[in-house]
C-alpha cells in the first residue's frame, strides 16, 4: 500500500526557496515513479515535474524548468521538489503522486496514488 504525505510547503517571498518532501509509510516506493502536480487557486490540477523509479529520468513542465529540482531518495521513501526563484504564479496546493507505469509520464491519468497536498503560497 502506497501512502503519500507531503510536507515543506509555507508562506514565502516571491525570489525564494522552498523544498517540498513527500514520503511513502509503504514498501514498494523505489518501484514507482513520482511526479509533482500543483493546484493554482481557481485553475486545474497541473503538471510539475516527475522522476523515474531510479532516479535517472526526470522530466519537467516548462514553468519548473530551470528553477525547479526534482529528487528522489529510495533509502528513506521519499521524492523532493526543490523550487528556488518562486513567483507569485507559483502559488498553489502542491501534491505528490505515484505512478506504476513505466515511462516517466506527464499525465495525471497515470498516476495511481495521491498525497493530500500542501499549500505554497508566494508573495510579491
Amino acid at each position: 500500500q502506497v501512502q503519500l504525505v507531503e510536507s515543506g510547503g509555507g508562506l514565502v517571498q516571491a525570489g525564494g526557496s522552498l523544498r517540498l518532501s513527500c514520503a511513502d509509510s509503504g514498501r514498494t516506493f523505489s518501484s514507482y515513479s513520482m511526479g509533482w502536480f500543483r493546484q493554482p487557486p481557481g485553475k486545474e490540477r497541473e503538471f510539475v515535474g516527475a522522476i523515474s523509479w531510479s532516479g535517472g529520468v526526470t522530466r519537467y513542465a516548462d514553468s519548473a524548468k530551470d528553477r525547479f529540482t526534482i529528487s528522489r531518495d529510495n533509502d528513506k521513501n521519499t521524492v523532493y521538489l526543490q523550487m528556488n526563484s518562486l513567483k507569485p504564479d507559483d502559488t498553489a496546493v502542491y501534491y505528490c503522486a505515484a505512478s506504476r507505469g513505466l515511462v516517466v509520464t506527464t499525465h495525471s491519468y497515470a498516476y495511481n496514488y495521491w498525497g493530500q497536498g500542501t499549500q505554497v503560497t508566494v508573495s510579491s
